[in-house]
């Protein structure tokens, strides 16, 4: 990201140059009490927790995926938890629940085109940790 000609670091905050407009929590610097009304604090309420991150990888690595086979990949979450992380997620509007009308039930969760647009931060995550293990 670093070599990126439309990234400005500045501190700790790098800031993107798009259309002319400067995006950054600097703009807040001073005006917000709440992180949680910044940018930032928007998307960790949206991404953050032990599972949204995980869920999200493994439905951009093999959606869609059906509600026991993503329990069974991710394997120390609950039941109730992963239904839980999931709702928020469809409710957030990162996740497509689809239903299928048969008995047994069948349901499949996929991303929608706004989780996609995650996906490259997924990837700088996981760059960072190729990176950085063992260190």
């Amino acid at each position: 990201m670093s070599n990126d000609k439309n990234v400005v670091r500045t501190s700790l905050i790098a800031t993107t140059r798009k259309d002319s407009v400067m995006m950054s929590m600097a703009e807040y610097k001073g005006k917000v009490r709440n992180i949680q009304d910044t940018p930032f604090g928007y998307t960790m309420s949206v991404i953050g927790g032990k599972w949204k991150m995980v869920i999200i990888y493994l439905l951009a690595e093999n959606q869609p995926v059906r509600f026991n086979d993503l329990k069974r990949q991710i394997g120390a979450i609950t039941y109730k938890i992963l239904s839980s992380q999931l709702k928020e997620l469809e409710a957030d509007g990162l996740v497509v629940r689809k239903e299928y009308p048969q008995v047994p039930p069948k349901v499949e969760y996929s991303l929608t085109d706004k989780a996609e647009t995650l996906l490259p931060l997924l990837e700088e995550l996981c760059e960072w940790g190729v990176k950085n293990r063992g260190v």
